[in-house]
């Protein structure tokens, strides 16, 4: 499970982590961003809360990642990214875990200043169709508006402006920072240093999942 704020770089250590140990990226952010594009009914309900930057409703949610790890590819392992992002959704995935006969090997915190999250995010520019992220004068794309990976287009999300980036580090703050001490509590949290290189933020990740058998799931 990996733990931070916005523009902390968890989708793009969830995609390393995934090709690495070769289990798949659950990102709770792409499923919905995927179903507002798709205009289905769950993501009708959710566009309404991501517009104005807020966490969509905990049962929303867990059911969504209920789901999701029943699916076969799951069956192995898996990473999380951006679930749970409140204690309520932390206890109910618990009992998730347990009714699957499942435990959590790690939770990794990434830790970043605010001050570098807002320069992030701001110059954040998100694929439309795989959703990898770049930023665009630390780590453009090679082709402006084009995506390295899949070659889809690159847009800057309307929750990446600045009006709505503080807000939503606001309500990280507010409703899931306190997963943080949740995790403490359970002796499965580590936290990284944020701030360095891209490959040396996966490794550090790696090191700090190792003790708990190697695979942060």
């Amino acid at each position: 499970m990996l733990l931070g704020p916005p523009g902390a770089g968890k989708g793009t250590q969830a995609r390393k982590l995934s090709e690495s140990f070769v289990v798949p990226d659950i990102s709770t952010g792409d499923i919905f961003r995927n179903a507002v594009t798709q205009r289905t009914p769950m993501g009708m309900a959710a566009k309404r809360f991501i517009d104005r930057g807020e966490l969509v409703p905990d049962d929303v949610t867990i059911l969504i990642v209920e789901e999701r790890l029943a699916q076969p590819d799951a069956a192995a392992g898996f990473i999380l990214d951006g679930f749970p992002r409140t204690v309520h959704q932390a206890t109910a995935f618990d009992a998730m875990l347990a009714a699957m006969d499942k435990t959590l090997d790690a939770v990794i915190e990434i830790s970043v200043p605010r001050e570098l999250l807002i320069q992030r995010l701001t110059q954040r520019a998100t694929c439309t169709n795989c959703q990898a992220s770049y930023h665009l004068t630390d780590a453009p794309p090679k082709t402006a508006g084009v995506c390295d990976r899949c070659g889809g287009t690159l847009v800057h999300r309307d929750d990446d402006s600045a009006k709505m980036v503080l807000h939503r580090l606001e309500v990280h703050d507010a409703q899931t920072a306190p997963l943080v001490s949740y995790y403490k509590g359970a002796g499965l949290l580590r936290t990284v240093d944020g701030t360095q290189p891209i490959d040396a933020v996966f490794s550090a990740i790696v090191a700090a999942a190792a003790p708990q058998g190697g695979r942060a799931a």
